[in-house]
């Protein structure tokens, strides 16, 4: 067989790039499947709404939601990746309707959750829009964003216990996905990624959570 007639053929199951990786294709790739995902996480959102899901049932969805993501981790380079992550997203959706369902239900809640929804969409595009115009490299954040990810991850469990804490767990979280913003769209464009599928998962997964960051410290406000 010969060499094109093997790309081709690989082609049709394996997301990555077999000689140099098409940054370009990548990048748009990846932005395509973040705006499919990120719809299909919206659709799951509100249906659980609509249902009247509660928190244990949104507890649930979420912990369904990694059986796909794991899936989608051994499944990267095939042509399962995708609809793993439409399933993963989807019930990541279904998880979040009982906590958007609670803003909404306060004083002024639906603008409460729309602005934080603003604020992501902002956010997002400006770190992403700076990143590909002055091609800084954020990679070396790597080791200080993880460290900083255990943190926020220990300080949410202590803020259970003391609930003063939340408004700063929710203010670092929002900084530390800011972070991930940044650092993801670097390894993007600096081609250090070549599988759009995951590129696209860890790009959702820090709007996810830069979302309900924002979500909290807004709803905070409301509560004072």
């Amino acid at each position: 067989m010969s060499t094109e007639a093997r790309v081709i053929d690989l082609s049709k199951t394996d997301y990555r790039s077999y000689a140099v990786p098409d940054t370009n294709r990548v990048i748009r790739n990846t932005y395509q499947l973040l705006a499919l995902s990120t719809g299909v996480a919206g659709v799951g959102a509100g249906i659980s709404m609509w249902a009247g899901f509660g928190p244990l049932a949104g507890i649930l969805f979420t912990l369904l939601g990694l059986v796909p993501l794991f899936y989608l981790h051994k499944k990267r380079n095939t042509a399962a990746a995708v609809p793993a992550m439409m399933a993963f997203t989807g019930l990541s959706g279904l998880g979040l309707g009982p906590t958007l369902s609670h803003y909404i239900n306060m004083p002024g809640g639906s603008s409460t959750v729309l602005t934080a929804a603003v604020l992501t969409t902002v956010v997002t595009l400006a770190l992403t829009a700076y990143v590909h115009k002055t091609g800084k490299d954020f990679t070396r954040m790597e080791g200080f964003l993880f460290a900083g990810l255990i943190v926020v991850l220990l300080a949410s469990i202590a803020a259970i216990f003391i609930p003063a804490m939340h408004a700063g767990v929710s203010a670092v979280a929002a900084l530390l996905f800011s972070g991930f913003i940044l650092y993801d769209t670097s390894r993007l464009v600096r081609g250090e990624e070549d599988n759009y599928v995951m590129a696209a998962v860890s790009m959702y997964l820090n709007l996810l959570n830069l979302f309900l960051s924002l979500l909290q410290l807004l709803g905070i406000s409301i509560d004072d």
